[in-house]
């Protein structure tokens, strides 16, 4: 990374993410359970991001498809889902994004959320990537555990030559032997000299996968140490889960924050975000 990287900026429904914007925070439950604890979740955290400075947005997924154990729960589906997530974004008069599984799922849900996320396993999936490019959408792409951040350049290329302009990256930490992960922070200068904005994900990068059993475990208590070291970096947002009581969550619980804590987090990755846009 140069001392003046070039400047990268993204846009998500005309809202600026990345150089010379504030920085973006994706935080929500992991998967939705039902609008009233959306709207809960939501409404803390819109109002801790404002105090603090970063543009915010909603996230939570319709259908959890890549679930440890088939009886894990999964969500309330696309319809219902959509529901839930225009509601918040009504209510809220928030930005809204969501996961997508399948190409055919692209445009419906395009219609309602401001951005689509690529899950990491499904980072690779070329008709996938083609169809949410096509929607004219902000499209979050978050790199696969298995792979290098430079190879998200071909990711990222399938999206720009199918239409798509308004590209995130996200780290979310890289397969370390059995039920771990690592974060390589390198990753995140790497990906942004890509031409696109990085966001951090701070709570699934604690994740074990499947370290439980039938479900992923985590260690919610190593979420602030990575998260201000990706702040540190110079980072263009944080993602996090989040829930009133993360043991109590659906899905995720065990790498979730509470909403004190991530009210306390914010405060610091700001501070810390400041000072690096200072000595840059």
């Amino acid at each position: 990374m140069t001392s003046s990287p070039e400047p990268v900026l993204a846009h998500i429904s005309g809202v600026g993410v990345g150089t010379g914007a504030p920085p973006l925070l994706i935080a929500g439950p992991c998967v939705l359970e039902d609008a009233a604890i959306s709207l809960e979740i939501g409404a803390f955290m819109k109002r801790e991001a404002e105090k603090n400075g970063f543009t915010y947005m909603f996230k939570a997924s319709f259908d959890k498809a890549n679930r440890t154990s088939i009886s894990s729960y999964r969500g309330p589906g696309m319809e219902r889902g959509l529901e839930i997530l225009s509601v918040v974004k009504q209510e809220l008069d928030c930005l809204v994004i969501t996961d997508i599984h399948l190409p055919e799922q692209a445009a419906p849900v395009a219609e309602v959320v401001d951005c689509l996320q690529i899950p990491a396993f499904l980072c690779r999936q070329t008709d996938l990537l083609v169809a949410a490019a096509r929607t004219c959408k902000a499209v979050n792409i978050k790199k696969g555990q298995f792979m290098a951040p430079w190879d998200m350049k071909h990711a990222v290329g399938k999206v720009r030559d199918s239409g798509g302009q308004d590209i995130l990256l996200t780290e979310r930490g890289a397969s370390f032997g059995y039920n771990n992960l690592v974060v390589d922070m390198r990753s995140l200068p790497i990906m942004r000299s890509l031409g696109c904005p990085v966001i951090f994900d701070a709570t699934h990068s604690v994740q074990l996968p499947g370290g439980g059993d039938g479900c992923s475990s985590g260690q919610r208590q190593f979420v602030p140490y990575l998260a201000r070291a990706a702040a540190a970096c110079g980072c263009d947002g944080i993602f996090m889960e989040v829930y009133p009581e993360p043991e109590k969550a659906r899905c995720d619980g065990p790498n979730s924050l509470s909403l004190e804590d991530a009210r306390l987090l914010l405060k610091q990755l700001k501070s810390i975000l400041d000072a690096v846009s200072y000595l840059s």
